[in-house]
């Protein structure tokens, strides 16, 4: 069997924020593939504004380096549970991994969901051991939670023995000793080079190319990104694409792109073992494979985890509806979520019996939370409804999502968290004390008791808490009440905008969400009630002006400073009767019914059904 030894695929894997996408850029720098004159710049994998601002990586891309005389392609994953659809896919298209892991937090939740993935598909493993000039480091023991977190996930002995390399990405460094560290990345990319098998090439074979990631293009349309399997693909060629229905379509492949640095670059052909992009076919989706037309031959299908989240996204309906956004009908509120389909293959949109409503469903709040900001900046308005978790039925069981949820707290808020998410709950699996007053707690959490608890829980352990939580599993239901909000809020009776006097008016019933200044509308939700019931007030009253001057009267009053809920905050606090309203500009929480009458109205005809 004949391998294509100038060629290695890898994917990098590894908890959010433990550094892959630096280690990337540094991979990048001194591998010689840029240029004298270009500038690299910071975190140059994560081309997405939110990935800039947010520091994480949404969508898998990839690149290529030649580091002499061998081609790596590298796939950059992203970290969060909410991607994992993308993660899952980028397995298919590699050889083999880097794992890496921080140097002082170890092994995360995220860790065990991707590493799970890789193990599955039989990779070779690289364990990258990070972030190794921090202070607190503890490259020892890491490796040595490593290797438990190999065994439980049932690792076979060829995985366990893995390589450890040691690094720092942010000073450019890497050794295979904890204890000191070589001036340049040599030692890791050698490592690849030995450990990671090299594609088998059988190019005298049937082309077989399966499409994993889906791309865009205003000029060339669709985009389908995958690896040849088997076999070679020119340019020109036609071809046979195997859909995921049964049916079989021809088309020519008008253009192929290659990999290097951060560009494509167009090339005439490709064989086994290479990563390419082809353009040339309208209707291409994830899992597909391209053939030749006279021997047609799909490869199995790639499982995409099913969503576990749904909302329900409405046309803008409130009183400021289109003063904000360019796109706010329903036709264009379709297109656009059709066209998040094109790319997007873990999000599922369906139609309802009104028009102007669709149930748009995505692995988790932050991956429908991007979406959402996505849309505002291009322009759109939108409603969203609260988030609710998918109920499944499993062998006749009604069953829902379950997170494995890990935390790390100072001890003295161990409790305070063990009771909130008992509450809501979770069952504990594991505790343990990483030492200097920390500890580490494990739950298995229903995803819905998770919904709005992040608050809650900086506020508790006043900020000095990591929460990380990833997919676990489908369990039966469990009975009464999880989370769910518990104060009642304060909602506008009138039209006009915040004074500071009627804020200053209310602010003992509650905490505030808004400034003086602030337009709002009767029925918007201008902040939370001290107690479980919803409050009307008014905060657009102006003090009256008399001529009577008093030496008492005129004594300065210090107004607090208002809560501004944050896109996620805003999602995470709705309750049922409630919409989250999204401009360009503007993120308002509103009541669904507007007039306090007819929410009145509404909840004692809802008590009279429920009692009947």
């Amino acid at each position: 069997m004949t391998v294509r030894e100038e060629l290695r695929n890898i994917a990098i894997i590894a908890h959010v924020d433990h550094g892959k996408t630096t280690l990337v850029d540094e991979l990048l720098k001194q591998s010689g593939t840029f240029l004298q004159h270009e500038t690299v710049q910071e975190r140059a994998m994560d081309s997405n504004a939110i990935e800039k601002e947010r520091g994480i990586t949404i969508l898998a891309k990839n690149t290529a380096i030649n580091y002499k005389g061998t081609r790596i392609n590298i796939m950059d994953t992203p970290g969060h549970a909410d991607f994992g659809g993308e993660v899952e896919r980028i397995m298919k298209m590699v050889d083999g991994v880097l794992l890496v892991v921080d140097a002082y937090e170890g092994c995360m939740p995220q860790t065990r969901f991707v590493l799970k993935k890789a193990l599955e598909q039989k990779l070779a493993p690289i364990v990258v051991v990070n972030k190794i000039d921090r202070p607190a480091a503890r490259p020892n023991e890491v490796v040595d939670e490593v290797i438990d977190l190999f065994i439980d996930l049932g690792a076979d002995e060829d995985q366990l023995d893995f390589p450890v390399v040691y690094t720092s990405a942010i000073n450019g460094t890497a050794s295979l000793s904890p204890e000191k560290q070589d001036e340049n990345m040599d030692a890791l990319f050698q490592t690849v080079v030995e450990q990671i098998p090299a594609p088998v090439d059988n190019s005298d074979e049937p082309l077989q190319l399966q499409i994993t990631l889906l791309d865009y293009n205003d000029y060339v349309g669709r985009i389908g990104i995958g690896r040849v399997f088997r076999g070679t693909i020119k340019v020109g060629q036609q071809v046979a694409l195997m859909k995921l229905d049964g049916t079989v379509k021809q088309f020519r492949v008008t253009k192929l792109f290659g990999f290097l640095g951060l560009k494509r670059a167009e090339i005439s052909e490709a064989r086994a073992g290479d990563l390419v992009a082809v353009s040339g076919m309208e209707e291409i989706n994830v899992g597909e494979t391209v053939c030749p037309i006279e021997h047609q031959d799909a490869l199995p299908p790639l499982r995409i985890d099913e969503p576990t989240l749904k909302m329900t996204f409405l046309v803008n309906n409130s009183p400021f509806a289109g003063r904000e956004g360019k796109f706010v009908t329903s036709r264009k509120l379709e297109e656009r979520l059709k066209a998040e389909l094109e790319t997007d293959v873990s999000l599922r949109v369906e139609n309802t019996d009104s028009p102007d409503m669709w149930v748009v469903s995505g692995r988790g709040e932050l991956h429908l939370s991007i979406l959402i900001e996505n849309m505002r900046r291009e322009g759109y308005e939108l409603q969203v409804s609260k988030p609710e978790v998918i109920i499944r039925e499993v062998d006749g069981i009604r069953c829902e999502p379950v997170e494995r949820v890990q935390i790390d707290v100072p001890e003295e808020y161990q409790g305070a968290v063990m009771q909130s998410l008992g509450e809501r709950k979770g069952e504990m699996v594991n505790m343990a004390n990483t030492g200097s007053g920390q500890v580490r707690l494990e739950f298995l959490v229903p995803a819905r008791g998770l919904i709005g608890y992040t608050t809650e829980f900086l506020t508790q352990t006043r900020g000095y808490g990591i929460l990380n939580h990833s997919f676990d599993s489908y369990q039966p239901v469990t009975a009464g009440q999880v989370g769910g909000r518990r104060q009642g809020v304060l909602v506008s009776i009138e039209t006009g905008k915040a004074t500071q006097y009627g804020i200053i008016n209310v602010e003992d019933r509650g905490t505030i969400f808004v400034e003086p200044g602030t337009e709002i509308y009767e029925g918007m939700i201008v902040g939370e009630h001290t107690r479980e019931n919803d409050l009307t007030v008014n905060i657009t009253k102006m003090k009256q002006q008399t001529n009577v001057r008093s030496a008492t009267k005129e004594h300065t009053v210090t107004m607090k400073r208002p809560r501004i809920l944050t896109l996620e905050e805003a999602l995470e606090y709705l309750n049922d009767d409630e919409y989250c309203e999204m401009t360009p500009q503007s993120i308002r929480l509103r009541k669904k019914i507007l007039n306090k009458s007819e929410r009145e109205r509404e909840e004692k005809r809802r008590k009279i059904a429920s009692s009947k």
